[in-house]
């Protein structure tokens, strides 16, 4: 095989060039070339011409070989319009299937460049091409991307037609898609009859519209694909039947049973801890450190300068709150060994003072009543109030249609048959009135 048939099969896109030098400079195959043809085509209006009116060197990067850098330095020939009614008066020359205008590549490694792009994205697309001594940036990557040109729209069969919001509650557009590829291939900038219907008149072959509820859309459809069938898409029916929910709700509304109130929290009066109670724990742990130390009651009562009874009392007591009562003041109560019984008879519902009076003494504790009322006064402030849940809205309602069971009158078994018939196909199950 010969050298030129050699570089005709490892490099096919040097086919129209005539290579001069190759020299490696580091890790950069450098390639000096220039055009084979002797003419050139004007860009401007087809003509050919083989006037050279000057020439300069362009540089190109091309794919890489053998992971090296691959530099082009193809010298350009400029040629001179030979059509007197060309706007352009002189060109540069194009090599066919290897340069672009404007191109700092060849096209074979903008082509390569473009898949990694679409493949990986800017970052990783960037990280790969460094690898394969192609590197350009992540930014140039997404131009690259952002350059390509929209891929033609084929038949469409089935169309899904729904809006858009460019701005909410002021401009809406128009959004089409392929439901069997799931791909858009369109936008509107209005919703309106008279778009749809222009679009589906330069696109014929439309069998099915599966559109929004708008009577725009119906219209725009009966226009320009008359045969079509509309249909109405899954999140559409949900949207109907939730809307229709919502509107027997709020008919029925004041007919909802809320569910019945809660037992009423009870809590018993947590043991104070006021100026009284510091007191008492501060008394509690110096009689307990004097006796951790061996004295006696009598050293106690010289080293304190308390009643005996007193520090008799702080002896006993293995713990501080033994001596603190629930009273407001930290005093010790009759009842405090019953509140627990108070508490409990309270949440059942029982408040009368004469009443729970009568258990205590029946229990065999011998208090006042006043004392049984000035405790239960204390248990009225513990208690939470049970309310009764408000009757929820109608909205509320439907977002979940199995609690619609707690009114009576409410059909809920007509709108669950429906949500089973819709995924199994069963339209024709619809009972029509």
């Amino acid at each position: 095989m010969s050298v030129d048939d050699l570089l005709a099969v490892l490099f096919p896109h040097f086919a129209l060039l005539h290579v001069g030098l190759v020299r490696v400079t580091g890790r950069t195959v450098r390639i000096q070339a220039r055009g084979r043809e002797p003419s050139a085509v004007c860009p401007g209006c087809g003509a050919v011409s083989e006037r050279v009116h000057s020439g300069y060197e362009r540089k190109m990067s091309d794919a890489a070989i053998s992971s090296q850098q691959t530099v082009l330095h193809l010298r350009v020939r400029r040629f001179f319009c030979v059509s007197s009614d060309c706007p352009k008066k002189t060109f540069a020359e194009q090599i066919p299937g290897l340069t672009f205008r404007h191109g700092r590549c060849t096209t074979l490694l903008r082509t390569i460049r473009e898949a990694i792009a679409l493949a990986l994205g800017g970052r990783a697309g960037a990280r790969l091409t460094e690898l394969q001594a192609i590197g350009v940036g992540k930014d140039a990557m997404l131009r690259l991307i952002r350059a390509l040109p929209d891929p033609e729209v084929g038949p469409v069969r089935v169309l899904g037609v729904d809006d858009f919001a460019l701005k909410r509650g002021h401009h809406y557009g128009t959004v089409l898609i392929d439901m069997e590829n799931r791909r858009p291939v369109g936008l509107l900038p209005e919703r309106s009859a008279d778009a749809l219907a222009s679009w589906l008149t330069h696109h014929p072959g439309v069998e099915v519209i599966c559109r929004d509820r708008a009577r725009y859309y119906a219209e725009g459809a009966d226009q320009g694909a008359a045969d079509a069938v509309q249909v109405a898409d899954r999140f559409h029916l949900w949207q109907n039947l939730g809307d229709a929910a919502e509107r027997l709700v709020a008919q029925l509304r004041p007919q909802w049973v809320p569910p019945p109130p809660e037992k009423p929290e009870v809590t018993v009066p947590e043991k104070p801890e006021g100026l009284r109670a510091q007191r008492i724990r501060e008394r509690h742990a110096a009689v307990h450190a004097l006796m951790d130390k061996g004295m006696g009651i009598g050293q106690i009562v010289a080293e304190l300068r308390l009643d005996p009874k007193t520090i008799r009392k702080n002896m006993r007591a293995a713990t501080a709150d033994e001596l603190i009562g629930a009273s407001p003041t930290g005093r010790q109560s009759s009842l405090d060994g019953h509140a627990a019984y108070l508490a409990a008879r309270w949440a059942e519902g029982c408040t009368s003072t004469s009443r729970l009076h009568r258990e205590l003494a029946d229990r065999g504790l011998s208090v006042s009543e006043r004392t049984v009322r000035r405790f239960l006064l204390r248990l009225q402030e513990n208690t939470k109030p049970a309310t009764r849940p408000p009757v929820p809205k109608a909205r509320e309602v439907t977002c979940g249609v199995p609690e619609l069971a707690r009114c009576l009158d409410l059909r809920v078994y007509a709108v669950l048959s429906y949500s089973l018939m819709r995924p199994l196909r069963m339209g024709r199950r619809l009972i029509r009135s």
